[in-house]
């Protein structure tokens, strides 16, 4: 049975994921980090290995209910994204001299009328989605294109900002202005491959329902009398479009909209109206009225131009020190994640940023020696395992991770069991060891410990995962700003 999903079902889902931000009772949405440790091949405790990659080649994440647990296990620090860090976005096309741009048809994918032939676009689109019919201009505005001459190039950038007429260039292309990126979309919201979209109020408000741009030469037909006719009425649903038709050597040659009308969702040209109007005995001619968007051109820029993706960005600077120091820049990261509505200290997550990695910390005396990042620490009497993230020798303060691995979080039995009490840690590599300072039970550095140890602010397994990828390593410095940027498909 024949059937399809509508753009129109993917900007629906698209805009409910956007104002889930700014709802009366909005979900909370966090960005993390995570994944300090290599790519690599890593032992499970039954000696079978699990292949994740290289640093260079990383696994593709995985749609399964382990993944989800796993993004937990190695997550470093995760921040709020507000409302003001959402924007709904499209593919980025620049205007580029000499390229020839699709123009905007209702009918892109319909059988041509009296062929099995598919409509296409110049680019070989078969939907409007995929058609490459609107630009970005240097001076940031966008622009549809009506009208593409018949397939030339372009070579004249639009310039008009007019909310209620077009712009013909001297190319021959005919411009539908649309809106102006802001600043800030240009700063937040605009990447090589995507841009803001977003229905200008002005342009909004001069649209006409049902107005006629367009109407194109599907064939130019034989026998008519040469010259400018007049007066000629689109017909269909609508009322008062009219176009004038001009015929050389007996066929058609232009046909120019002299009044859009309104209210059309059908149209046609009729050879009886055009003969009527002068243009004698011409046959086989056919004509193409292009019905615009519900609403008319500029009414519903979203729609319009397929905005069913929704950019997320988010900055991290360097160690995010006004909200608590959460993020470390000892170590860096591989993996990126969103997650809705998680749990911090059992109710729901509310601050700017929260820590995601166990802590503990040492007595002042003896100095435990200088910890590595990344490698394992040991605790002999409880046979606790983890992987280093940050030793801050400032504080005495060991940030810590335990995965699923060996030597990376369980025993040797395969437990994964907690470090505690006032039992010595080790460190594989750097050889040093130190006695976690049971006795410390307050804040220290913005860290809160119970009897020498912190659990993460944010409560692992606790909420929706609802993306991951898996990547590069990115180095982090306490004076370098990371921007993430996600485009969620729909």
């Amino acid at each position: 049975m024949p059937a399809i999903i509508t753009d129109k079902f993917r900007i629906h889902n698209s805009e409910q994921f956007f104002e889930s931000f700014s709802e009366a009772s909005p979900n909370v949405y966090y960005l993390g980090i995570g994944r300090p440790q290599d790519w690599t091949t890593s032992t499970r405790p039954d000696n079978r290995t699990e292949n994740e990659g290289t640093d260079s080649a990383s696994v593709v994440p995985s749609e399964s209910v382990v993944e989800e647990f796993y993004s937990f296990d190695d997550l470093l620090a995760v921040k709020k994204i507000s409302s003001s860090d959402v924007s709904k976005v499209i593919p980025r096309r620049n205007w580029t001299t000499g390229t020839v741009y699709d123009y905007y048809r209702h009918d892109y994918g319909k059988r041509i009328t009296g062929t099995t032939t598919i409509q296409t676009s110049n680019s070989g689109a078969t939907s409007l989605a995929d058609a490459t019919f609107y630009v970005k201009t240097t001076d940031q505005r966008i622009y549809k294109c009506l009208w593409n001459n018949n397939g030339a190039i372009s070579t004249e950038e639009p310039t008009t900002t007019s909310p209620s007429s077009t712009q013909t260039t001297s190319d021959g292309y005919i411009w539908k202005y649309m809106y102006t990126l802001t600043s800030t979309q240009i700063q937040n919201f605009l990447s090589t491959d995507f841009m803001s979209v977003e229905t200008d109020s002005s342009v909004l408000s001069a649209a006409i329902d049902g107005a006629i741009d367009i109407v194109t030469i599907k064939e130019t037909g034989t026998g008519g009398t040469d010259g400018t006719h007049t007066n000629i009425p689109i017909r269909g649903d609508g009322s008062n479009g009219q176009v004038s038709v001009t015929i050389t050597t007996g066929s058609v040659s232009n046909v120019t909209v002299t009044a859009s009308g309104s209210n059309y969702t059908f149209g046609y040209i009729t050879l009886s109206d055009i003969n009527s109007a002068g243009g004698g005995a011409l046959i086989n001619a056919q004509l193409d009225v292009i019905i615009p968007p519900k609403g008319g051109h500029g009414f519903n820029a979203i729609k319009e131009l397929g905005g069913y993706y929704v950019m997320l960005n988010q900055v991290l600077e360097g160690t995010e020190t006004s909200n608590s120091g959460d993020f470390t820049v000892e170590n860096n990261f591989r993996r990126i994640v969103l997650i809705r509505d998680p749990n911090s200290g059992g109710s729901a997550a509310s601050a700017i940023t929260l820590r995601s990695t166990k802590a503990l910390i040492f007595s002042s005396s003896p100095t435990p020696g200088t910890f590595q990042i990344d490698e394992k620490i040991s605790q002999a009497t409880t046979g606790a395992v983890g992987k280093v993230v940050e030793w801050d020798s400032v504080n005495r303060i060991l940030y810590y991770t335990q995965t699923r691995f060996s030597n990376e979080g369980v025993d040797s039995h395969g437990d994964l069991v907690e470090f505690s009490g006032a039992n010595v840690v080790s460190g594989a590599t750097s050889l040093a060891t130190g006695t976690p300072d049971a006795s410390i039970s307050t804040t220290v550095n913005n860290v809160s410990f119970t009897s020498g140890y912190s659990t993460p602010e944010l409560d692992h397994d606790s909420g929706d995962i609802m993306y991951i990828e898996n990547r590069a390593p990115i180095a982090r410095a306490s004076d370098q700003t990371e921007n993430v940027k996600l485009v969620i498909e729909f």
